[in-house]
């Protein structure tokens, strides 16, 4: 690798225009009384604070988490759709805990079944959308754990689509961080459903039990969840002034103690933390000579916006170095790493991520070719 000088300056320009007047008071991470807990900036995808964030945890009911979005799935590749209508089978009707009370002689469309297991955390909505994707309970449990570890969940493994307890049914606050993200960036369209408040089904209307939907207008989700050996878990996300934080706490102890926990998490992520944007996807960072190609110079960049998350006034202080392969040699396809930005705070990386070509650049011809091997042979 080596380092471009044009690449640095421009980086260092673009963070230069972020600069805060002032550094304010960044207090220590306040006591939550819980088994774990894990804050992130949606984002950047950085951690604000933690707890324990690998330990083995029971989800309970934030399993759902996870059978909402093979739903969510299956929906977009259109094997379920939200009109078609399934029957809850003997199994799911007879499901313990929370239930969405489901009558086997009556249909119910999928897009109720949605409902009742985000809004009422219907354990018999879950088994049933699970049956219509995978046949059977524990199928769908296998295709859950193997989506998990495409989403990078490492401390997951999933044995129902309910979140009953069972001793090989577990996960971590980091996981759970990652497949909440998950849901709100690849679907979004449906993710509204986590702010719904109330759903009434087969006459009967049950709240959501997100305390935090009904005390701060700028919560829009996600999911609770409880048993007796999990405690009260609770994942929350909330947006202000174009940021979204998102809050993994578990094993409280009441409802209304993991309302108050997430609250301390979110409050303090959205007050003393920022999250500029230092480059906007497609933006040219800079450009690369190349050799051999039917262009001279490559524009370089990102695929999509890069944020970092910083203590409020730090940003300041921020540093970009990019580092390029060289030499550039064609062809080169649109999106190839091409290199890597780092950013660092007062000698810390905080952030590292691939710079990418924004456009292809084909070989070039024959002579143009020869002429950039005799450059490259006497070191042009």
């Amino acid at each position: 690798m080596k380092k471009i000088t044009s690449a640095l300056l421009v980086a260092a320009l673009s963070l230069s225009t972020l600069a805060q007047a002032s550094t304010a008071f960044v207090p220590p991470v306040p006591e939550i009384a819980g088994k774990a807990y894990f804050l992130m900036d949606y984002q950047s995808g950085q951690i604000i604070a933690a707890r324990d964030p690998d330990m083995r945890v029971e989800p309970a009911s934030l399993t759902k988490l996870m059978t909402a979005y093979l739903t969510f799935k299956a929906l977009k590749e259109k094997r379920l759709t939200l009109e078609q209508t399934l029957t809850v089978s003997q199994v799911g009707w007879k499901q313990e805990g929370s239930r969405m009370f489901l009558d086997p002689k009556v249909p119910v469309t999928v897009d109720n079944l949605i409902k009742g297991m985000i809004v009422q955390s219907g354990n018999d909505a879950c088994v049933t959308l699970a049956e219509a994707i995978a046949g059977s309970e524990e199928v769908f449990a296998q295709m859950m754990t193997a989506e998990a570890k495409r989403l990078g969940m490492k401390a997951s493994n999933f044995k129902n689509s309910t979140g009953l307890p069972d001793p090989e049914h577990f996960t971590s606050v980091r996981d759970l961080a990652t497949l909440s993200a998950a849901i709100i960036h690849d679907f979004p369209q449906y993710y509204p459903t986590y702010s719904i408040k109330s759903f009434t089904y087969n006459n009967i209307t049950q709240p959501n039990r997100n305390l935090l939907l009904y005390r701060d207008p700028n919560v829009d989700g996600m999911k609770t969840g409880h048993t007796e050996g999990a405690g009260y878990n609770l994942i929350a996300s909330s947006r202000r002034d174009g940021r979204r934080v998102l809050s993994v706490v578990v094993g409280t102890a009441s409802p209304e103690a993991r309302a108050v926990e997430s609250s301390k998490l979110l409050n303090y992520g959205l007050q003393f933390f920022e999250t500029p944007k230092l480059y906007t996807a497609g933006q040219t960072v800079s450009t690369l000579p190349v050799y051999k190609g039917a262009a001279s110079t490559l524009a370089i960049g990102f695929d999509r916006d890069v944020h970092i998350t910083v203590s409020k006034g730090a940003t300041s202080r921020l540093k970009a170095e990019m580092k390029t392969l060289q030499p550039v040699i064609a062809p080169i396809k649109q999106g190839q790493e091409v290199g890597k930005l780092t950013v660092s705070l007062d000698g810390k990386v905080l952030l590292e991520r691939p710079v990418q070509a924004l456009k292809a650049v084909e070989e070039g011809g024959f002579f143009s070719r020869l002429w950039d091997s005799l450059k490259l042979w006497l070191g042009w």
